[in-house]
């Protein structure tokens, strides 16, 4: 309570606050906003008997239920960050930009990611208008309407990502994970009011069951963020003149889960992006086509390989993501270009392989709960049969992250401050 007030009390935190708000409530509108020619009947029964679109729904921060004119989310954007990421691996020198050239480096990086997000928007609004249409969601339209709607979800989806942006840069916390945050938050109102609606005495176990998961998810996901192993550091003794410096000592925190919440993202995106393309290829008028994408389709969709591919990418991502953000040989050369060492092991290379190792012992521990975590609900559904579940569960744990970094982003203002 302290801290809140302190929020509110200071006029710079205060104004980045109140800018986050207005952003979302932006967000908000448009994304309650359709594009014309829905069938809301319709689009209510496709969504409650498919639970690719449940999760896309998820993934675009609940602007799609309605068709709203931002119905992409940040989809597309965040798989374009995704393959910008994946391409650091292959070229050295977009590694070299977003590692080694600092500010301007990362700006350029990004920006790269950007452009990649327009094409893409493109991909994926012209494929799921094309399943929307063949499933009724939408009216027949000519050639220029459909235009007109490919257009507009795509400047929709361009138009989220900058208000991401903006909040990241001018608010608190990471603004497309913050978006995602408030489109999941927005659903509990009328999930909450539903359950009233249709309450049944015989669904009250399952509810029981579901609100004791989404305790342990929050407990694991809070212990398992704030986990860190700290590595001891010590400075040695340098005499400048006729003063003394170093030879104190301190510790490295090395976060046992480094990735946060991005891992659960990037899963999500790489299971839902080819998915929607073959939803596209199952309506084509070949034959064959249509056999073979049906066939895939149905395979993709099955609740045993979804569950195994969702813990590998998790898992995969949470190092891949880790080793793109903590670089060992760069950590390793600062410290030994500011005179520290960490004891009993000698500068250079083998603080690097030394830092490698305890790395990658602790983001094991952080990748299988991930893992764990992000399939324990469709475990849950396979044994009650509740879909509600499984979004719940996905949304629960990026709900928890996002709120820890975010309260971590403004506990660092307020220290910043109080040291002022």
């Amino acid at each position: 309570m302290d801290k809140i007030a302190l929020i509110f009390k200071d006029r710079e935190l205060r104004k980045k606050i109140l800018f986050v708000l207005g952003v979302l409530l932006v967000f908000r509108i448009v994304a309650s906003m359709p594009i014309p020619g829905v069938d809301p009947v319709r689009l209510q029964q496709l969504f409650e008997n498919n639970q690719f679109l449940g999760l896309l729904n998820l993934f675009s921060g609940g602007a799609l239920d309605n068709l709203s004119i931002v119905m992409l989310g940040v989809g597309p954007y965040i798989t374009a960050s995704i393959i910008m990421q994946l391409l650091t691996m292959i070229f050295p020198r977009l590694k070299e930009m977003y590692q080694e050239e600092g500010e301007a480096g990362r700006k350029k990086f990004n920006q790269y990611s950007r452009l990649l997000t327009v094409p893409l928007a493109l991909i994926q609004g012209f494929s799921l208008l094309v399943v929307l249409r063949n499933s009724g969601i939408i009216g027949q339209l000519d050639l220029l309407s459909r235009l007109e709607n490919l257009a507009v979800i795509v400047a929709g989806s361009i138009f989220l990502m900058w208000l991401g942006e903006l909040i990241s840069e001018y608010g608190i916390g990471n603004g497309i994970s913050i978006l995602i945050f408030a489109g999941i938050v927005s659903g509990i109102p009328s999930g909450i009011q539903q359950y009233f609606l249709s309450y049944d005495p015989s669904q009250i176990p399952i509810i029981a069951a579901f609100l004791l998961a989404a305790i342990a998810i929050i407990a694991g996901v809070v212990i398992i963020s704030e986990g860190e192993r700290p590595i001891p550091v010590s400075y040695a003794k340098r005499v400048r003149g006729m003063r003394v410096y170093g030879g104190v000592s301190t510790h490295l925190p090395l976060r046992v889960n480094q990735a946060g919440v991005i891992p659960i993202i990037f899963a999500l995106s790489i299971l839902l992006f080819p998915q929607m393309i073959i939803n596209f290829t199952a309506q084509s008028a070949n034959v064959i086509l249509r056999t073979v994408s049906s066939a895939i389709l149905g395979f993709l969709s099955s609740s045993i390989f979804y569950g195994v591919a969702y813990f590998i990418l998790v898992f995969l991502f949470t190092y891949f993501y880790t080793a793109v953000t903590f670089d060992p040989d760069q950590i390793s050369s600062n410290l030994q270009k500011q005179g520290a060492f960490v004891p009993g092991i000698r500068p250079g290379r083998p603080t690097s392989d030394y830092l490698s190792k305890i790395l990658t012992r602790i983001t094991l521990v952080g990748a299988l709960f991930l893992g764990a975590i992000a399939v324990l609900p469709i475990a849950t559904q396979a044994a009650t049969g509740v879909q509600a579940l499984t979004i719940g569960g996905t949304g629960l744990l990026i709900v928890v992250s996002v709120v820890l970094e975010t309260v971590k982003q403004v506990e660092a203002q307020l220290v910043m401050r109080e040291y002022e």
